[in-house]
């Protein structure tokens, strides 16, 4: 990104609650990063860490009731997403920001054509006539690689293979060239040989378009072959970010290199065995007040239970919220 240029997307001090019968449950907190122009920022975490709950808040995807964003500030251009009306963010959902979700087998409606739902979009936030929007939904499918793209718009998903319906929810969500794209564990339902060819499709339509993407996923080898920049969560809060040569060269928080040791390596052993993280997930019933990963962290300390470490620079471009100094092996300085 340009000296000076401001980001495509800027989140400050995110917080998304969730209010139940038990209590409320504190989704996401204080979360902050900003996506520049033409990058591909990759956030990582197990399941639970607040991902998806991240991204969906930005765009007002979560029912209300229950969720709740409490506060932060998400800049998109000039306009606050947080503070618009509902009508203002349909203008920008499709046209501004496309969101390519989890399960490309519910994600589509299943009593409607492809081509009405590729059409959909373009007719809405475009203004284009039924003949150019059916044009442009057969550029679309043609640019994601499926073939016989002008028959296949009359096909209904239920005709299409998992891999081909995943193309075509990257082709609904690109249908207007927006700015950004945020693609949810897009990959996770498919095999791996499909799985690889979403990942080419996504390297070239980058290339192609020059857009700025956010990919979320639990897949770290998946990162290191797609991302700039990562973003790792844990307990709902970003707990390191770097480019992602430093985060695999130089992870600074126990988590992240938990994270690195669970990746699968071939060393030629027939007895090794692939690590686990101990522990379970932290139950997210209050605002944190200490660290999350405390009890599953092996380099914990007493103040780990009392306060909640802030992020602090480690590198250019690289923070990381822990009080443990990966680099001396001991207390990092106050």
């Amino acid at each position: 990104m340009p000296d000076g240029a401001l980001p495509v997307i800027d989140v400050r001090n995110l917080r998304t609650v969730f209010r139940t019968r038990q209590g409320e449950v504190h989704a996401v907190n204080s979360v902050s990063f900003d996506l520049r122009a033409g990058e591909l920022l990759g956030v990582v975490g197990e399941s639970g860490s607040g991902k998806s709950v991240t991204m969906m808040s930005l765009l007002g995807l979560l029912p209300s009731p229950p969720a709740e964003v409490r506060d932060g500030q998400v800049l998109f251009g000039q306009q606050d997403l947080l503070k618009a009306d509902d009508r203002t963010l349909r203008s920008i959902r499709g046209a501004g920001i496309g969101f390519v979700f989890q399960d490309p087998m519910t994600s589509l409606n299943p009593v409607f054509t492809v081509g009405f739902q590729l059409m959909e979009p373009l007719r809405r936030h475009m203004r284009l006539s039924r003949r150019q929007a059916r044009e442009r939904a057969r550029e679309l499918l043609a640019l994601v690689g499926i073939p016989d793209a002008d028959r296949r718009l009359d096909d209904y998903p239920h005709q299409f293979s998992g891999g081909m319906r995943q193309r075509v929810m990257i082709a609904t969500a690109l249908a207007c060239d927006p700015k950004v794209l945020v693609a949810d564990e897009p990959t996770t339902a498919l095999d791996v040989t499909i799985q690889a060819q979403i990942l080419e499709l996504v390297k070239e339509l980058r290339s192609k378009l020059g857009m700025a993407i956010v990919w979320i996923t639990h897949d770290l080898g998946v990162i290191a072959g797609i991302a700039d920049r990562v973003i790792v969560m844990y307990g709902g809060q970003i707990v390191e970010h770097a480019p992602v040569r430093n985060l695999f060269a130089n992870p600074q928080h126990p988590y992240t290199r938990a994270l690195l040791e669970t990746i699968p390596k071939v060393r030629g052993q027939r007895d090794h065995r692939l690590r686990v993280i101990e522990g379970q997930p932290p139950i997210l019933g209050k605002a944190p007040d200490a660290c999350p990963f405390r009890s599953r962290c092996p380099q914990r300390m007493d103040r780990c239970s009392r306060q909640n470490p802030m992020r602090v620079p480690v590198g250019t471009d690289h923070d990381v919220a822990c009080f443990w100094d990966a680099d001396t092996g001991g207390p990092r300085d106050a």
